[in-house]
C-alpha cells in the first residue's frame, strides 16, 4: 500500500527495515491520460495571463527535478520583468486542479494594483461630492430672495429699508444700497481679492473690499464735528482720490481717465484713520485717449440734483468733451468741502450739519457764509485754514466750468496747507 506523511517517506513497521515504502502523490495533469499523474515529487500548476485571457497548465514534477530542495527553481516565478507566467507547486493530492490565486504573490499583486486604483478613485469622487455638498449648504443662493439677510438697524422702519434698497446712484448712495444683500464671511482674505464660491452647479464671484466702520462722509458729519486738522485730512484725501480718478495712467498697471459724475458726501467713505475714499462708480464714465471717446449712456442728466453743476442743470455741458465731466466733479467736490468746513469746530463753535443749499436762499454760497463758523478770538492758523478752504470752494463753484480748479491743483494746495499746519497723513 501507499501513503504519504509530511512529504517524506515513512517506514510502515519497525520490523520491515529493509522494505522501502514507495510514496506516490496524485496530481491533475491536462496532458496525461485520464488527466491524472503520480509523482514522488510535487504537483505543478502554471497560470499564464495574456491581456484578459488566463490559461492553466498542470503536470507532475519528479523529486529529482526539485533543485534545490528547499526552493525549487521550477516553482519560483521570474524575478526579472513581468513575463505573465505564474508557477506554483503543492504537495497534496489534486492540489493543482483548482489553485487558489491568492497564493500567487506576483499574480495577487497584479490584481491588487487595479483594485487599489479603483478604490482610490471612488474615495476621491466621494470626497469631492461631499465637499461641494457642504459648500452648497453653506453659501446662500442669491437667486432665492428668501435667503437674503437684509441689515436692519435699531429704529429703522420698513419704509426706510425699502428706500435704502431701491435707491440708485442718484439717491442715497453706496453705503445704504449695499445693505440689501449682506454676507458674513468669517475668514481672512487678501485685500482687493475676488472670492470665488463654487457649489458644483453655479459659481458666484464676490468683489471683496475694505470695511469702513464710520460709513459715509454724510453719516460721519452728522455724528461728529471735526477739528481743523480733521477738516484738512478729509478734504485732502477726497481731492487725492478724485485726482487719481481723473488722471490717466499708462502702463501694464495703468488705468484710463475716469469721471465720477455723482460725487457727494453719501458716496464718500471715511476710513478709521480719518481719511476719505471715493465709492460708488456706477455712473462713472471712462475716457479712451486713443480714440478720444467717452463711454456714456444716452441719458446724460444723472446724479444728484443738489450736487449738479450749472452746466449740467441747464444742459449746456459739452458731452463730447471729457474735461466737461471732470469740471462737473470739481463743482460737486466744492460742495462736499462746504459740508466738511461747516462742521469744523473752532473754540467750541460749529454749525449743525446741513446739506448744500439747505435753506434754498441762494444757489451759490458766498465766502461770508463760510466765515459764520469763525470766532473772533480764534488763532491766526485757524483763520488761514478756513480762508484757504473758502478760496478753494469759491473757485470750485465758478459758473464757467473751464475756470474751475483741477483735482490735482486742489490736491497740491491742500497738501501745502497740511504741511504748514504740521498734519501727517
Amino acid at each position: 500500500y501507499f501513503y504519504r506523511v509530511e512529504n517524506r517517506p515513512r517506514i510502515a513497521s519497525k520490523k520491515l527495515l529493509l522494505n522501502i515504502i514507495i510514496v506516490c502523490l496524485q496530481c491533475y495533469c491536462h496532458r496525461c491520460p485520464n488527466h491524472t499523474c503520480a509523482t514522488d515529487g510535487l504537483c505543478y500548476v502554471s497560470i499564464t495571463k495574456s491581456g484578459s485571457v488566463t490559461t492553466q497548465q498542470t503536470s507532475c514534477i519528479s523529486e529529482n527535478e526539485l533543485i534545490p530542495r528547499d526552493r525549487p527553481f521550477v516553482c519560483a516565478p521570474s524575478t526579472k520583468h513581468d513575463t505573465g507566467v505564474y508557477p506554483m507547486c503543492c504537495d497534496t493530492d489534486w492540489c493543482n486542479k483548482n489553485p487558489d490565486l491568492t497564493s500567487f504573490p506576483a499574480f495577487a499583486a497584479l490584481i491588487a494594483g487595479p483594485v487599489c486604483v479603483v478604490c482610490f478613485l471612488m474615495v476621491t469622487v466621494f470626497y469631492i461630492c461631499h465637499s461641494r455638498s457642504l459648500i452648497h449648504h453653506r453659501v446662500p443662493n442669491e437667486e432665492d430672495p428668501s435667503m437674503d439677510h437684509p441689515f436692519i438697524t435699531v429704529g429703522t422702519t420698513l419704509k426706510d429699508l425699502i428706500y435704502d434698497m431701491t435707491t440708485s446712484g442718484s439717491g442715497s448712495g453706496t453705503t445704504h444700497r449695499k445693505h440689501a444683500t449682506t454676507h458674513c464671511l468669517y475668514t481672512a482674505i487678501k485685500p482687493g481679492s475676488v472670492l470665488v464660491s463654487d457649489n458644483g452647479t453655479w459659481t458666484q464671484l464676490w468683489l471683496v473690499s475694505d470695511y469702513h466702520e464710520h460709513g459715509s462722509l454724510f453719516d460721519y458729519l452728522n455724528r461728529y464735528t471735526v477739528t481743523v486738522e480733521g477738516m484738512i485730512k478729509l478734504s485732502l484725501s477726497t481731492a487725492s482720490g478724485l485726482a487719481h480718478l481723473h488722471m490717466e495712467i499708462v502702463g501694464t498697471q495703468g488705468k484710463p481717465a475716469i469721471a465720477h459724475r455723482d460725487l457727494k458726501s453719501k458716496n464718500i467713505l471715511v476710513k478709521k484713520n480719518g481719511t476719505c475714499c471715493i465709492a460708488d462708480l456706477g455712473l462713472a464714465v471712462r475716457h479712451d485717449s486713443a480714440t478720444d471717446t467717452i463711454d456714456i449712456a444716452p441719458n446724460h442728466r444723472v446724479g444728484t440734483k443738489r450736487y449738479m453743476a450749472p452746466e449740467v442743470l441747464d444742459d449746456s455741458i459739452n458731452m463730447k468733451h471729457f474735461e466737461s465731466f471732470k469740471r462737473a466733479d470739481i463743482y460737486a467736490m466744492g460742495l462736499v468741502f462746504w459740508e466738511i468746513a461747516s462742521r469744523c469746530s473752532i473754540g467750541g463753535i460749529h454749525e449743525d450739519y446741513q446739506l448744500p443749499y439747505y435753506d434754498l436762499v441762494q444757489s451759490d454760497p458766498s465766502v461770508e457764509e463760510m466765515r459764520r463758523v469763525a470766532w473772533t478770538n480764534m488763532d491766526a492758523s485757524c483763520k488761514y485754514a478756513l480762508r484757504v478752504m473758502a478760496k478753494i470752494m469759491r473757485e470750485c463753484w465758478y459758473a464757467n466750468g473751464a475756470a474751475r480748479l483741477t483735482a490735482l491743483r486742489i490736491k497740491k494746495t491742500l497738501s501745502q496747507l497740511s504741511q504748514q499746519e504740521g498734519i501727517k497723513m
